[in-house]
């Protein structure tokens, strides 16, 4: 893939644009491996390879989300991102518009015209950052597997919420798939994308994002994985490698909107005797999951998921943090996944899964310094299976996929 954009250096999100696709794979996976190996090994318990080939993603056209920087003005908008050749502290405002970014998938790309439309329509005046003055921040845009589009505007007050408001049926006649519409009020002057607090203006309050057959609900503020499907594999490799284990319980750990949790709820695999090969479930009994998020907008999405799919009884949603663990229900589970930000799980929580008992870990993470060392905190652990799968193309971002088991 090749960008004009970054030729021309106005912008450099995508580093590792013009390296040829399977040298930024294999790069990355050696990478990974250089960080890991020295504390996870390079073979499994059985002898056999640790590391299974890496998933890749399509090179172009894979990002489900874009979060757009508004400069300009309101007649003519430019969508993308602030000037990265100028100086942060003195920047004037301008911006590169970045409609035509090879990393959107189709389907965003042609929602951008009547988004700039609505922007010019309404009147609202793009944020200056140099100037301080302008209300529309930024515009995000998210699209589900089904085609289905989450329209954000991200506004510094009110004062022009009335015009934007005045707009939006002519932007549900242009975007007929837009199915939540909403406002996001940011008044400070800071580097956030996003303000706490939003306003509904048109459609549904989640945005279906159907993965695997699962029917996951995301609510405005709520996170999601940029690139659908490599995330979908993600989720179905947790499943099958869970499905070889006895575990018939699951606490899911940073859960979000439960793309993992209830995947692995749909999982079909125990065993009779806990200590013996794994077989599937007798008739009836299914897997219980039990979620934990620090984000009240996703426990309340996954908790519609559930409801929706009949399985509130079995497939629980806690607002809480992961390295608290202090509305843990008593009974300890059979396996713990754990998705956490960049950070890692940190010190607290790795301490207590190593004392735990638990018998399965699955990590999944996005930063192979920080699952190193939190490895390094939990020798009772040894790794049977590690994957790595390329969510960012372009970049040196990946997640990685390791699934413990107690020695």
């Amino acid at each position: 893939m090749q960008c004009p954009h970054f030729d021309a250096g106005e912008c450099r999100s995508c580093p590792l644009m013009g390296v040829p696709y399977a040298e930024q794979l294999a790069s990355k996976q050696a990478g990974v491996r250089a960080l890991l190996d020295t504390v996870a090994g390079t073979t499994a318990p059985d002898g056999s390879e640790l590391w299974c080939g890496p998933v890749p993603s399509t090179e172009a056209g894979f990002r489900n989300k874009a979060k757009m920087v508004v400069t300009g003005t309101a007649a003519a908008p430019r969508l993308g991102i602030l000037d990265p050749r100028q100086h942060p502290k003195h920047h004037d405002g301008t911006g590169v518009d970045l409609r035509d970014c090879g990393l959107y998938e189709p389907a965003l790309g042609a929602a951008f015209p009547a988004v700039a439309e609505v922007i010019t329509r309404s009147g609202l005046i793009p944020y200056n950052v140099g100037t301080r003055t302008g209300e529309l921040k930024h515009v995000i845009l998210t699209l589900s597997p089904t085609g289905g589009l989450m329209i954000r505007f991200v506004i510094r007050s009110t004062d022009q919420l009335d015009a934007l408001r005045a707009t939006v049926p002519a932007l549900q006649r242009a975007l007929p798939r837009a199915e939540v519409i909403t406002a996001n009020l940011l008044p400070e002057h800071r580097a956030a994308l996003e303000g706490p607090e939003e306003i509904h203006l048109a459609g549904e309050a989640t945005l279906r994002m159907t993965l695997n057959g699962i029917p996951l609900n995301l609510r405005p503020q709520g996170f999601f994985q940029t690139n659908t499907a490599v995330a979908a594999a993600l989720y179905a490799l947790a499943s099958e490698w869970l499905d070889a284990t006895a575990a018939a319980s699951v606490w899911d750990l940073y859960c979000g909107v439960g793309g993992f949790g209830f995947q692995l709820a749909e999982v079909r695999a125990h065993a009779a005797d806990p200590a013996g090969p794994a077989g599937p479930l007798p008739a009836g009994t299914e897997r219980s999951v039990w979620g934990l998020e620090t984000s009240p907008d996703a426990v309340a999405a996954a908790r519609v998921t559930a409801r929706d799919l009949g399985v509130a009884e079995r497939v629980r949603f806690t607002v809480g943090d992961a390295t608290v663990l202090a509305e843990a229900p008593g009974e300890l589970p059979d396996a713990v996944v754990v998705n956490p930000p960049r950070r890692g799980i940190g010190t607290e929580l790795a301490d207590w899964l190593e004392g735990s008992g638990i018998r399965h870990v699955l990590y999944s993470s996005c930063n192979a310094a920080t699952l190193a060392r939190d490895l390094g905190r939990m020798p009772g652990y040894r790794p049977l299976r590690a994957r790595l799968l390329d969510m960012f193309p372009q970049t040196e971002h990946y997640e990685v996929l390791m699934l413990l088991e107690r020695r």
